[in-house]
């Protein structure tokens, strides 16, 4: 066995677990607690001691899994990018990977500073923020599952393709 592909495959493994784990925490847990916290007033200890390092375990994970996933297609990286049908399955699950790690740093990040006023901004900007950083953890949150099922055809693409 080839020693770097096995420690990028359980890397990525690793990683991919994390980012998830932790984006399924925050849609599935941490949403729903902080809306009970914010009427007993301890939403703002949530905010302050959890969700900072939360995001940036969740931020670095994404990294993390996009470049292990890089290099776990290697050479045919280029093939899965331009979804060859040689790598359709793993191509859509890379392209759904990279759209995700676009929506965390990009569109995600920067409204989770605003919302959790890391930033500078009025109450009304800090509200919009909080609006658009759930629609766009919602919309990764809806992408894992498709994301999820072309990584795992990948490897059984005649069953499924």
């Amino acid at each position: 066995m080839d020693v770097v592909p096995a420690l990028a495959r359980w890397l990525h493994f690793m990683a991919g677990i994390m980012w998830v784990g932790l984006l399924y925490y925050f849609n599935f847990v941490q949403m729903a607690a902080l809306k009970s916290a914010a009427a007993d007033g301890s939403a703002a200890a949530i905010n302050r001691h959890v969700t900072p390092p939360a995001l940036a375990w969740f931020r670095w994970a994404s990294v993390a899994t996009w470049l292990t996933g890089a290099a776990l297609l290697g050479k045919d990286f280029a093939a899965a990018f331009t979804l060859q049908p040689s790598h359709f399955a793993i191509g859509i699950g890379a392209w759904l990977g990279t759209i995700m790690l676009f929506n965390v740093w990009a569109l995600l990040w920067p409204a989770q500073k605003v919302a959790l006023g890391l930033v500078e901004a009025t109450e009304a900007q800090k509200g919009a923020a909080r609006r658009r950083a759930f629609i766009i953890s919602r919309l990764n949150l809806a992408l894992t599952f498709p994301l999820l099922f072309f990584m795992g055809a990948a490897g059984h693409t005649a069953i499924y393709f």
